[in-house]
This record gives C-alpha cells, structure tokens and sequence, in this order.
C-alpha cells in the first residue's frame, strides 16, 4: 500500500476523474477534500461512505482510503503538513490551540460517518472551498492569513454541523483535575511529564501549554514539576527506610549522584545532611 508524502506546508489541488487514480493508500500528511461534483463511494478504514455534490471529508495520516467513483467526480483537495498550524500559533484561537485541527482530523466519528450540512452551511461551505482555491491561483497561499482563517471556519463549519446532528466527539476534552492526575501518575517516569509527552497525551498544542498551564495553576509547569517532585523525594528522606541509590531509581535518575546534584540545586544541601534534620 503506498505512502504518499507531502513537504509544503499546504497545497490545493483540484481535478476531476472518472477512475481515481490512486489505489488504496496513506500519506504523511492531512486533507480537507471537498466533492464539487459527482458521487461514488469513499472507502476509509474499512467504512464505505456514499458521497455526493457538496460533501466533505478529513483525512489524518493514521487514515487509509480512496474513492470509487461512480459518476465522474470533481474533488478539491486541501492538503497539509502539521508545520502548517504550528507555524501559525498567532493567528489562532484558544480553542484550536487547546484542541488542535491535527487532532480534531483523528475522530474517528469523522471516519465513519457522511457530514449533513443545513443548507446554510452547505452554502457558505462551497463558497469558502471556492474561495481558497480561486486565491491559490493568484498567490502562494502557504503563508496567506486570508486562506487560514477560511481553513479555520471551515473546522467551524464541521463542529457546527456534528453539534447539529447529535454526534459524539471521542477526542479528550481539556479537564485540569485530568491534567493534575496524569503529572502525578507520571512523575516517576520523567519522559511521560515532558511538555512534548503531556501536550500530545491531552491534544493540546505543544506552544501553548506551558501558557495555559500557568494560567490555570498559577505556576509554571516545570516549576510545578520540580517542586512535586522535590516534596515526594523529601518524604522518601524523611521517612529513612529506602536507601539514595533506590530513591534515584525510583523517580528515574541515572544514578546517586544525578539525584544528590539535583536535591543539592533546589533545596541548597545534600540528601545526606537532610536526612540528618
């Protein structure tokens, strides 16, 4: 099955077959694909979903897919990169950056159902569609302000149109109680509570959660980590039944001295004079 692979950040493509001319296949990438005209049937993961004139489909990488036309099939094709977003965190609002796009693209409900759009919607849908692709003749959209906002109503748009028709999202919804438990669970295993790990874990954009973290507990999340982890550690001292090496290992230090190093920077004294107090 091949691997289709993009590296612009964004690209338009717009075509019109009778036979699509890809087998079944995954790419490195994201599409919006809107149906200009036509109807066939699009197989994605397994699921075979009727299309028709005006209906839409988002593809993630972990999707595999292509369409059987039935009647030749007029497809527009917006398709990015993650760095198409990411290098876009200023223009963006705070619910796409605690709820990417990238991640928005995953649902599996979106794979498995054929979006209804009302009528308005379905109106202001093609023209934006239109609209994008009419820019893209005259300038390099990559870096268009004006395309990114249209692509961003566009995800309005499907938001709107899964709320009117009673859909259940299944992407993690942002929970600060969920966020504290994780850090908890967590920070014994040091690669699990880095920014990246956690940020990925509650699909919220790995520029934006340090911001959204301090906001919300009132510290900065390394100082937050250091000092959960510095209290847990003091405990283990206080209660001098588990020797330093052990500790160490516990909370995923490479050995004694990384974890004697560390103590000594935040609490300015070694385990070994704590131990003592």
């Amino acid at each position: 099955m091949p691997k289709l692979n993009q590296f612009k950040t964004l690209v338009l493509d717009e075509f019109e077959e009778e036979k699509f001319h890809l087998p079944p296949h995954t790419h490195t990438y994201y599409e919006i694909i809107y149906i200009k005209k036509g109807s066939g049937i699009h197989h994605i993961n397994n699921n075979l979903l009727h299309y028709k004139a005006g209906d839409l489909f988002v593809i993630s990488p972990d999707d595999e897919h292509y369409f059987d036309i039935k009647k030749s099939t007029r497809f527009i094709f917006i398709k990015f990169t993650d760095n198409y977003f990411n290098s876009k965190q200023n223009l963006t609002c705070d619910e796409f950056l605690i709820h990417t796009p990238e991640s928005f693209m995953r649902d599996k409900i979106l794979k498995e159902t054929v979006l209804k759009f009302d009528e308005p919607c379905k109106t202001i849908l093609k023209n934006t569609v239109e609209n994008i692709t009419k820019y893209g003749e005259y300038i390099d959209v990559t870096n268009s302000p004006i395309v990114f906002y249209q692509i961003l109503s566009i995800f309005g748009l499907i938001k709107e149109t899964i709320r009117c028709m009673n859909l259940q999202m299944t992407s993690k919804h942002l929970d600060n109680e969920q966020i504290a438990n994780y850090i908890h669970q967590n920070i014994y295993q040091p690669k699990l509570v880095q920014i990246k790990v956690i940020a990925d874990h509650f699909n919220i954009a790995q520029t934006y959660f340090s911001a959204y973290f301090k906001r919300t507990f009132n510290i900065s999340y390394r100082e937050y980590i250091h000092n959960l982890r510095t209290t847990l550690i003091e405990k283990r001292f206080h209660n001098n039944q588990l020797p330093i090496k052990q500790i160490a290992y516990e909370f995923g230090f490479t050995d004694e001295s990384h974890l004697t190093n560390y103590f000594k920077k935040r609490k300015n004294m070694k385990p070994t004079d704590f131990k003592k107090l």
